[in-house]
């Protein structure tokens, strides 16, 4: 998944999030569904799992579009979206549009039959934009029903350049070298050098899955990812297995989590976004979270309790999760998609809007997030490093997969599988959770 976040080909990907209070959309004046933008009343109702900070940048993001149009927009966001929203469309509060995370939750809101195929507009944006792999995420039977929205590039570690210069230590170039790294920071430091939390509502567990998909992807290669995604091969399957032993060498380990924190069953009540301060902070080394992690650096502080930088040279930077052997590059990314509930042509310009580069452009150049639209400029993102992402998921020579929690079933990927992590942490044997995420399919 993704949190605001986080998918069979290398291609592109897409962000993640959590949760929204659906609010059907409302006409304001005399304009009535279908008014036309000129009069300037019509409100449209955007659902979706960005919450916080995040979700007022989006708000902000359509300023200039509603003074354009006279289209005023109202995004509202809640942490239990993932758990609420088929709720409320099948009992007839559907949003105007919602912001959905997985591929899998769309399936399930498009089997409601409220979901509405997208425009010819909105697809001639993403045929254009967009490769070829991202129109497929959303399309539901050979429909196409949601644009791609925002981008994460997932499977990063961020560390602090200072640490690595004051102990002499370098970014690794495979997974073993992280795990002789991990090791030399505790016996320098005497400490725990990894942080991580899973907690986030509903969705707890969800950033487990991410490390796990990592290792699947950089361990067994991306044809078995995909087989798994389809479930051709098993949780059970001796390939998803070495990821969880491969991850569990950190996650499991007590003397390398849970820094700043506590033990390793404290991963659990952490929030995902909490790591940020304990790494700006200097008191946890590493942690392993996805691109949009660089947006909770811009509310926390430094050593210092000044502003932090994030730099090759600043307080934090990120590496990518490195593969088995060195040079082996395979990216998972995460993203939300758009889907309409409204044939309201207020509500359709809207949509057209949220899968140009005009919309990504609008919202990366407020900070902290990124965008695989190609006609976006990555120059606006609002540091290095989020610049630097941005290429990757702009580039079509980037080897990626889609989050494959994302696209799995809703009752395995954001079901069985995020609680078979919370269940692994808390000291469940592996076989046992397996065996337990793989039920989720009988569900």
């Amino acid at each position: 998944m993704g949190m605001s976040q986080r998918y069979r080909l290398l291609a592109p990907v897409g962000l993640l999030a959590v949760g929204a209070i659906a609010l059907a959309g409302c006409a304001e004046g005399d304009s009535g569904g279908s008014g036309g933008s000129s009069q300037g009343t019509t409100t449209v109702r955007i659902s979706g799992g960005i919450t916080g900070s995040e979700a007022d940048l989006l708000n902000q993001s359509f300023d200039q579009f509603t003074k354009d149009t006279g289209i005023k927009v109202e995004y509202t966001g809640d942490k239990s979206f993932e758990g609420n929203i088929v709720t409320k469309v099948t009992g007839g509060d559907a949003p105007d549009i919602a912001i959905v995370p997985q591929p899998g939750l769309l399936q399930t809101l498009v089997g409601t039959g409220d979901v509405k195929k997208a425009t010819d507009a909105v697809s001639s944006n993403v045929d254009k934009y967009w490769g070829k792999d991202w129109k497929s995420y959303g399309t539901v039977d050979g429909d196409f029903y949601a644009a791609p929205m925002l981008a994460n590039v997932k499977g990063y570690v961020w560390y602090s350049p200072a640490k690595f210069k004051e102990w002499g230590v370098s970014i690794p170039k495979t997974y073993d070298e992280l795990l002789t790294l991990t090791q030399t920071i505790q016996q320098k430091t005497g400490s725990a050098p990894w942080c991580a939390g899973f907690a986030s509502g509903d969705a707890s567990g969800w950033p487990g899955t991410d490390w796990i998909e990592d290792l699947v992807l950089r361990q067994s290669g991306p044809d078995v990812y995909d087989k798994w995604v389809a479930n051709d091969v098993k949780f059970t399957d001796p390939q998803i297995k070495d990821a969880f032993d491969a991850v569990g060498k950190i996650l499991l380990n007590p003397a390398y989590v849970n820094a700043g924190f506590g033990d390793v069953k404290s991963i659990n009540s952490v929030a995902f976004a909490d790591v940020a301060a304990k790494v700006a902070d200097g008191s946890c080394a590493l942690t392993h979270q996805a691109s949009f992690l660089s947006s909770n650096f811009l509310t926390v502080k430094n050593a210092s309790g000044g502003e932090v930088k994030v730099a090759p040279d600043g307080d934090v930077y990120a590496f990518l999760l490195p593969g088995v052997k060195e040079g082996e590059q395979s990216v998972e990314g995460g993203g939300e998609f758009v889907a309409t509930f409204s044939d309201d042509a207020n509500v359709q310009k809207v949509a057209e809007f949220m899968s140009s580069p005009e919309f990504a452009d609008a919202r990366v150049k407020l900070g902290g997030v990124i965008s695989a639209n190609k006609g976006a400029d990555p120059s606006l993102a609002s540091s290095e490093f989020l610049q630097e992402a941005m290429k990757v998921v702009q580039n079509p020579d980037t080897t990626l997969r889609f989050d494959a929690s994302d696209l799995m079933p809703a009752t395995v990927g954001a079901g069985s599988f995020w609680k078979g992590m919370v269940s692994w942490i808390d000291g469940t044997p592996t076989d046992k959770v397996l065996s337990d995420i793989q039920a989720g399919y009988n569900n």
